[in-house]
C-alpha cells in the first residue's frame, strides 16, 4: 500500500473512507502520504489525502491545518474518468471538514464522470485557467460559515449549465427550508429557530430538540423535557447559538422508530437507507443493522418497493420539495407522521449517499445504489443536453 500511494496522485474522499469503514488501519496510509508530501515539496494531492485521513482518524484541528497547506499550492483537485468521460463535471468547493461539501466522489467513483474540483474562498491563490468541463456543480453546501460564500457565487455568470444553484441551495438551510415548504401537501417539516443560550434557557414549550448551529450527524443534538435538563445541556455545551425545534414523535405502530434517507435527484426520489431503532435519535452506524436479520430484511423490502409505495405514497411532498428547493440534488432524512404525513428532518446537500456496506451482510444496498449513481449520471447528461 506505501508503495502504490509514493507512485498516485489523489486518492480522493470516496477511496479512502471506504478503507476506514472496511476497518483498514489508515496510520500507515498516513505516514506513507507524509513521506510522499516531505519528497516532494508541492504534492498538493498527499497533503489533501492526508488531510482526509487526519479527519477520518478524529484529529480534525491538525487536517483542516493540512488543508490549508495542500489549497495554498493547488485549489485544482482532479479524479479522472474510468475511460473516455462521458461528462467533464467541474465542481466548485470550499475549504472545510468532511460536511463542507456535497461528497460527488461516491456519486462518480469508478464512472465515465471525470471530476475536477475547485477550492474557492477568502485567503486562497486566485483561480487558475479553468479545465474544460461540461457542467458546473455547486458543491458548497448550506452553513452559517459558507453562506457568505454561496452569496459570492450566486453572482458568477457561468459559461456552461450550472447544478444546484447557489440561491438554492441557501434555501435549505434549517431556518429557510421550514418556510419555502410551509405549503407543501402531505409534508411536515418542524420550525427551525435560532436561539442564544440564554433564550434557550428560558424556553418552556417542552418537548423541544436543540442541537448547535451548523452542527451535523447529531452531533450536539438533545431532547430537552425541563429547565433542568435545559441547564444541564448548556453546561455541556459551549456554543453561543442553538437551533430549537419541537419534538416530534415518529414512532410506528411497534414503538420503533423508522428514519429514511433519500436522494432527490432531478426532482426523483431514491431510497439511500433506512433505520430502525427504539431510540428517536437514529443514526444508521449505531442502530443495530448489521446485528439484526429482521432490520436488515425490512430494509430489503423498503428498498426494493420504494417506488410503488414510500416514493408513491409521498408524491406530491417530494414534488413540492423540488418545486420550493429548486436543486437539482439533494439528500433528505425523513420519516412518517402518525398521521401519514412526509417528515423531513433536514434537506442537505452535504449528506453522503455510498456503497460502502459489505455486500455479504447488505447484498441487496449495491443494486439499489447502483441506481442511485446512474440516476446522478443521467441527470448530468440531461444537463449537458439542455445547455448545448
Amino acid at each position: 500500500m506505501g508503495n502504490e500511494i509514493q507512485k498516485e496522485g489523489l486518492m480522493g474522499l470516496a477511496r479512502l473512507m471506504k478503507m476506514a469503514f472496511d476497518g483498514i488501519d489508515l496510520a500507515p496510509i498516513g505516514e506513507a502520504l507524509i513521506r510522499r508530501a516531505e519528497a516532494e515539496a508541492k504534492d498538493a494531492e498527499a497533503l489533501m489525502d492526508l488531510s482526509v485521513v487526519l479527519q477520518l482518524r478524529q484529529n480534525r484541528h491538525l487536517a483542516l491545518d493540512v488543508q490549508r497547506q495542500a489549497l495554498a499550492t493547488k485549489i485544482l483537485y482532479h479524479l479522472p474518468a474510468t475511460g473516455k468521460p462521458a461528462v467533464r463535471l467541474l465542481a466548485i468547493m470550499a475549504p472545510g471538514d468532511l460536511m463542507t461539501n456535497t461528497p460527488l466522489e461516491f456519486l462518480v467513483e469508478g464512472s465515465d464522470i471525470s471530476l475536477h474540483m475547485l477550492y474557492v474562498g477568502e485567503g486562497l491563490p486566485p483561480a487558475p485557467k479553468l479545465p474544460e468541463h461540461d457542467l458546473v456543480f455547486i458543491a458548497v453546501g448550506e452553513s452559517t460559515k459558507s453562506d457568505p460564500l454561496l452569496e459570492e457565487l450566486s453572482q458568477v455568470s457561468w459559461s456552461k449549465p450550472v447544478l444546484n444553484r447557489p440561491a438554492d441551495i441557501l434555501k435549505a438551510s434549517r431556518e429557510a427550508a421550514p418556510v419555502h415548504l410551509a405549503k407543501v401537501p402531505g409534508l411536515f417539516i418542524p420550525e427551525a429557530r435560532r436561539v442564544s443560550r440564554q433564550a434557550l434557557l428560558s424556553l418552556r414549550n417542552f418537548p423541544f430538540i436543540a442541537r448547535p448551529i451548523d452542527s451535523h450527524a447529531g452531533q450536539g443534538l438533545e431532547r430537552m423535557e425541563n429547565p433542568e435538563q435545559t441547564a444541564a445541556y448548556l453546561d455541556r455545551m459551549s456554543d453561543s447559538e442553538f437551533y430549537v425545534s419541537p419534538f416530534i414523535d415518529y414512532r410506528s405502530s411497534d414503538g420503533l422508530y423508522r428514519k429514511y434517507r433519500v436522494a432527490l435527484i432531478d426532482g426523483r426520489p431514491y431510497a439511500a437507507h433506512m433505520a430502525i431503532s427504539a431510540n428517536w435519535m437514529i443514526h444508521y452506524a449505531n442502530v443495530g443493522m448489521i446485528d439484526s436479520p429482521e432490520k436488515r430484511q425490512e430494509e430489503e423490502r423498503f428498498m426494493n418497493n420504494f417506488d410503488a409505495d414510500f416514493a408513491s405514497r409521498h408524491r406530491e411532498a417530494f414534488k413540492g420539495i423540488y418545486e420550493g428547493l429548486g436543486l437539482d440534488y439533494v439528500v433528505l432524512d425523513c420519516a412518517e407522521t402518525k398521521e401519514g404525513k412526509l417528515l423531513v428532518f433536514e434537506a442537505d446537500t452535504g449528506a453522503v449517499v455510498h456503497a460502502m456496506d459489505q455486500a455479504d451482510i447488505f447484498p441487496y444496498k449495491s443494486p439499489q445504489m447502483r441506481k442511485v449513481f446512474a440516476a446522478f449520471r443521467q441527470m448530468l447528461l440531461g444537463a449537458m443536453r439542455a445547455g448545448t
